[in-house]
């Protein structure tokens, strides 16, 4: 059956990436998934948290935060350094960007993500997971072809997408209007090959049947491979 804006249950918005945004940063991306818009950047500092210094490893860390009019209300600068939810998505981001980066490779300094939300209609967190994936390959490329790395130091390509029930339907890839009206969603982070890193989310009403979750996640990890698809093609 059709649905939001003529997409099927099953159809992902548009995926739209620019790498090297930032003429300062050691790597960044701009992303849009739909109407939902991403300013991600991948900053590299000589210095490390206390609990990884003589580790001989490096440290990643990530921000994020809604910019003032990124949605219908504007948000003040004060209010986006508070609140439960920003840090869940700087944890969430900072987990799967962490499994997916040798830190060996940066012993002694630390990679800090910020995202940045420009344009918010539903799936943010996982449009910045999408966004501070580019920002990392943005960065990696770089340092290889400066010979400033001598060793690819990303070990999977990640992605990230957002599956709810709504009106009784599984989807893929809410917008706002459907987030606001799911009965649950689940935000899957997992690898090109299927791997799953993380599922985040549950019900706003009703208790799921086992089977149902495991249909949202199955949905989630294929719309994720279908992202990276169409990821690898842009980043070239």
């Amino acid at each position: 059956m059709a649905s939001r804006q003529g997409r099927a249950p099953d159809e992902l918005r548009a995926l739209v990436i620019e790498r090297g945004v930032s003429r300062h940063a050691e790597g960044s991306a701009l992303i849009q998934l739909g109407h939902t818009q991403v300013r991600v950047t991948a900053t590299l500092e000589n210095r490390v948290p206390p609990h990884v210094r003589g580790s001989k490893q490096g440290w990643l860390m990530a921000d994020y935060a809604l910019l003032p009019r990124s949605t219908h209300e504007r948000i003040s600068r004060e209010k986006m350094a508070q609140g439960g939810r920003k840090q869940e998505i700087q944890r969430l981001m900072g987990r799967a960007f962490r499994a997916c980066v040798d830190l060996r490779l940066f012993r002694d300094k630390t990679l800090i993500i910020d995202a940045d939300v420009l344009q918010a209609d539903g799936g943010t967190r996982v449009a910045s997971i999408l966004g501070g994936y580019a920002a990392l390959h943005d960065l990696a490329d770089r340092m290889v072809r400066s010979g400033k790395l001598t060793e690819w130091p990303l070990t999977h390509e990640i992605g990230a997408v957002s599956v709810g029930v709504v009106d009784g339907e599984v989807r893929l890839d809410l917008d706002y209007l459907e987030d606001v009206r799911a009965e649950a969603d689940l935000n899957v982070v997992a690898t090109r090959e299927g791997l799953i890193l993380e599922v985040q989310g549950g019900t706003e009403r009703d208790p799921l049947p086992p089977g149902r979750f495991r249909e949202m996640v199955d949905l989630g990890v294929r719309g994720v491979q279908t992202l990276l698809d169409r990821y690898r093609e842009q980043l070239r």
